[in-house]
């Protein structure tokens, strides 16, 4: 396997995806940091919807999330509210006006236009690929997962349809656990 060819791959397809969103993303105002940023907030639980989750997450610094993270609150996109035990700790959560945001930029027309031209099959495998990739690298490299609390360790299924964290201890609804979490430790 050449590794080379595959970073190769990534990188052009990474570039075309980005040239597309660069060009979206001004329609709306926004630089490609503050969309990530956004999209992340949309995707997180309530462990992981704070500034710290954010810059761990995108690997940015504290000062250019908290940047980005005022402009998308300025923006209508973002509501900031104090945690209710932790007064230090604040929360984030996307607006309706964030969410239609994402709407309009996610999937991306060219990749919706490429998929029409690929089997369901491919796009499967090409997933399934693509996920391994990325779970051998954040495990060779130590990163964080940021995966889904139903993939993790933590996650307890209860009866009722509940699930409970055993790292937090705090009882997790079915939506709660198809959300990202920085706390996320993949089961083995």
């Amino acid at each position: 396997m050449d590794i080379q060819i595959t970073q190769q791959l990534l990188e052009r397809l990474a570039g075309l995806l980005r040239s597309e969103g660069r060009s979206l993303l001004l329609e709306h105002g926004l630089q490609p940091v503050q969309f990530e940023a956004l999209h992340y907030l949309s995707m997180c639980n309530r462990y992981s919807d704070t500034p710290m989750g954010v810059t761990e997450f995108l690997g940015q610094t504290k000062g250019s999330v908290s940047q980005s993270l005022k402009i998308l609150e300025k923006k209508g996109l973002i509501t900031k509210m104090p945690d209710s035990k932790d007064k230090r700790v604040t929360h984030m959560q996307v607006t309706d006006a964030g969410r239609a945001v994402i709407a309009a930029l996610l999937p991306s027309p060219q990749l919706l236009a490429a998929q029409a031209l690929c089997d369901t099959q491919d796009i499967e495998c090409l997933n399934t690929q693509l996920r391994a990739l990325l779970t051998a690298m954040q495990r060779a490299n130590q990163f964080r997962t940021f995966g889904q609390c139903a993939s993790c360790v933590h996650n307890l299924p209860m009866e009722e349809g509940d699930f409970l964290c055993r790292l937090t201890n705090e009882r997790l609804s079915a939506q709660d656990v198809t959300l990202i979490c920085r706390e996320h430790e993949p089961k083995t």
